[in-house]
């Protein structure tokens, strides 16, 4: 079964230096229909004005994805790492028993987008950690993050697989999964085709009990999107 969540229909936050869509409740957004699926808890879209980010604050029992879409972050925290992440890069902060960040747009003049993405962790506590990497624009599925850091992937607390999808103008990709698992599609850009159903930039799909679907480019340009494998 496919089921699609428009960027239309998701979250909003407005705090005049940031501009947020939320696809599951999040802070002052609640909706009890979309609080996460499976260990999928957060995809927040974000927007930052230059110079402008979030303050040092804490984080603990979560596996926190950044994917920067333009711009850059300059990244800080309690374990003594600081970086630049810049447009095309993705890093994972495992949050384990507790750790502290800031965050902030690393420009003084472009506005900083980019997709905030937290996923519960298998088990609690652990040493905090950082890994950050840049995967390119290979086409097909590329993966980024699974739970044993499988083909130079970061490696991940969780039964999970977070893929890359990258297809041309009228490319095709079909995807299994076994009985038990989902996925969620989240497309960044383009228009893709699932099975019967068409999404666009910001929309999603949410598999569950259907062992294999097919991912077509159904537009003009690249499609890029993120496609989650989920226990």
């Amino acid at each position: 079964m496919i089921s699609i969540r428009s960027a239309d229909s998701r979250g909003k936050a407005d705090f005049g230096w940031l501009q947020s869509r939320h696809s599951f409740s999040f802070a002052s957004y609640y909706d009890p229909a979309h609080m996460g699926f499976s260990d999928l808890r957060v995809i927040n879209d974000d927007r930052v004005l230059p110079r402008a980010g979030f303050d040092t604050h804490g984080h603990r029992d979560m596996e926190i994805i950044s994917y920067v879409l333009q711009g850059a972050i300059r990244h800080r925290d309690s374990t003594g790492t600081e970086e630049v992440l810049r447009a095309g890069e993705f890093q994972l902060m495992s949050a384990g028993r507790g750790i502290m960040h800031s965050e902030y747009n690393a420009s003084d003049s472009e506005e900083l987008r980019f997709l905030q993405i937290w996923i519960e962790p298998a088990e609690r506590g652990g040493a905090p950690g950082y890994q950050q990497k840049d995967f390119g624009l290979a086409p097909g599925l590329t993966l980024v993050a699974s739970p044993d850091g499988a083909d130079g992937s970061l490696k991940m607390r969780q039964d999970a697989r977070l893929y890359q999808l990258i297809l041309a103008p009228g490319e095709s990709l079909d995807f299994s999964q076994q009985p038990e698992r989902c996925s969620y599609v989240h497309v960044v850009k383009g228009q893709l085709q699932l099975d019967d159903s068409q999404i666009g930039p910001g929309d999603a799909a949410r598999v569950t009990a259907q062992p294999a679907y097919t991912l077509r480019n159904v537009g003009s340009e690249p499609l890029q999107a993120l496609l989650f494998d989920l226990a």
